[in-house]
């Protein structure tokens, strides 16, 4: 009794103290804006983009970035070639080899006098605290993390004490230099996601922009940067004095000096990327593009109806007539999203949908909110692949993999051709969270071309790296896997153990949609 007693008054006394753990004001919060039209047209990459920007008042030059290493390359090139302002969010920047590169650049960068802003969700920010507090303590370096967690050590406390908050993240990923290109797409930053690690190569894919759609991606980071949820890194987490920052930032080169960091270095030095873009000579498919994305008041709870990309999207990308192709890592359709693949479907649309099978997902939830409506889908005519993960391709990380998969990959891209005419590449999965609790972001782009490549893509890798489910005559499940020229059908979940078969059933019936 005495036992039951004191573990009460402990429990009570850690929830107030938790409850209490608040976030400072924002009063004193320093305003900064991305850098203006006039100054960006005097950097390298402005007098670089100028004369094809004047050929193109009105249209967007977009470079598809789907190879892991070249993601990275750019990145690194355009850290190392902007002149005046460098703006990143992510919603992960992971301490390994690739993203203690990109701080080292950012760092550089700094130093010779460019304004760095780095706005990252603090869910993704494990282990780097101190990295972090030592990149601050630079003039021209400013972090601020999304919703951020009080408690440091054990951050998984702040969703008991704060749920409808910290339930909440910023999914977005911009990496924009000068004002005058950006990066956007599902790419974070970590070896996972660049190809050079000896685990799961996350297979993604970005577009690399120039044109007037650079400035609506600048004013929507301005528009995250300002908002209520974006914290100063100094108000929430321990500082650093000079010497320890010194030393942090130096211990930070090792993956320069110890061969660790040589894949990622030689991508860098081998591609042609910068040199390019600088002479004018980076092909870009030139086409009308828009933004879409969240109002970051949908962080808090706050944004209206209007200010959702889900809502913003469909009048722009318009409703299938012909074909639509759907790549999305966590497909959670939900009863409403399988009525309308169902209605196109049925009106003759063909419809083809990518995700991750139970193998290759790294969140079994998910694929169980996916999974219960599969045979719905399958019955309307719906095509449904789902990638494997493993292939019977000799070299794991091959260069050219392109965005829908590889051996040992694990879906992350974010894509859609609509009628073989516009395409959307973004942050947003077809789930319930992205449409009621993360923020995303996202280009749509009116390209047959581009298009076309997504469509072609599909199609030519799908049967290579994908299992496709059908339905027998019964009404039972099976997946057809490509092995050259022989077909293996399976009749149980392909690499599921039983034991993930029951769990599979088990969240199915589950009440979770709105988590996933």
């Amino acid at each position: 009794m005495q036992t039951a007693f004191i573990s009460c008054l402990t429990l009570l006394g850690l929830t107030i103290l938790l409850g209490g753990c608040a976030l400072p004001s924002l009063e004193s919060r320093e305003s900064s804006f991305a850098l203006p039209v006039s100054a960006a047209e005097n950097t390298r990459l402005g007098k670089a983009v100028a004369s094809r920007l004047d050929e193109q008042v009105e249209n967007s030059g977009i470079h598809l970035l789907d190879n892991p290493h070249e993601a990275f390359a750019a990145r690194m090139l355009l850290a190392s070639t902007a002149d005046r302002t460098l703006d990143l969010q992510y919603y992960i920047w992971h301490g390994d080899v690739s993203g203690t590169l990109l701080l080292n650049a950012l760092h550089q960068a700094a130093m010779r006098g460019v304004r760095v802003r780095l706005l990252l969700d603090d869910n993704g920010t494990a282990g780097l605290d101190r990295e972090l507090a030592a990149l601050a303590t630079h003039p021209n370096i400013q972090i601020r993390l999304f919703n951020p967690f009080t408690l440091r050590k054990a951050k998984w406390l702040g969703y008991i004490t704060h749920f409808g908050r910290a339930n909440r993240r910023m999914h977005n990923k911009s990496f924009t230099a000068d004002n005058r290109a950006t990066i956007i797409g599902g790419r974070n930053v970590g070896d996972d996601y660049f190809g050079a690690t000896s685990g799961v190569l996350k297979q993604d894919l970005d577009l690399l922009a120039i044109g007037p759609i650079v400035q609506k991606v600048s004013d929507d980071f301005d528009r995250y940067w300002s908002s209520q949820s974006a914290y100063p890194v100094e108000q929430i987490v321990a500082a650093v004095d000079s010497e320890q920052a010194t030393d942090i930032i130096g211990s930070g080169q090792k993956f320069n000096n110890d061969g660790r960091g040589g894949s990622y270095l030689d991508a860098v030095r081998n591609t042609s990327f910068v040199s390019e873009l600088l002479s004018g000579k980076l092909p870009f498919e030139w086409a009308a593009t828009k933004m879409v994305s969240d109002d970051p008041a949908k962080g808090l709870g706050k944004a209206d109806k209007d200010g959702l990309l889900i809502h913003r999207l469909t009048p722009i990308i318009g409703r299938p007539q012909d074909s639509l192709v759907l790549v999305s890592p966590y497909f959670v359709p939900t009863l409403a999203g399988v009525e309308f693949f169902a209605d196109i479907a049925n009106q003759g649309v063909t419809v083809n949908i990518l995700t991750n099978a139970m193998e290759a997902t790294d969140v079994l939830p998910v694929h169980a909110g996916y999974a219960k409506h599969r045979k719905a889908l399958l019955k309307a005519g719906v095509k449904l692949y789902e990638l494997r993960r493993t292939s019977t391709d000799p070299k794991p990380h091959k260069s050219a993999a392109g965005p829908f998969g590889s051996s040992s990959s694990s879906l992350h891209a974010k894509t859609f051709a609509v009628d073989g005419q516009r395409i959307f590449v973004g942050s947003f999965n077809f789930d319930p969270r992205s449409m009621h609790l993360n923020t995303e972001l996202g280009f749509v782009v009116e390209s047959p071309v581009l298009a076309r490549a997504i469509a072609d893509e599909f199609s030519n890798k799908a049967a290579l790296t994908a299992y496709e489910v059908k339905l027998d005559a019964h009404g039972k499940l099976y997946w057809l896997e490509q092995r050259g020229a022989s077909s293996i059908r399976h009749d149980t979940e392909p690499g599921a153990t039983i034991g993930k078969r029951i769990a599979l059933r088990i969240l199915s019936v589950l009440p979770i949609d709105w988590l996933l």
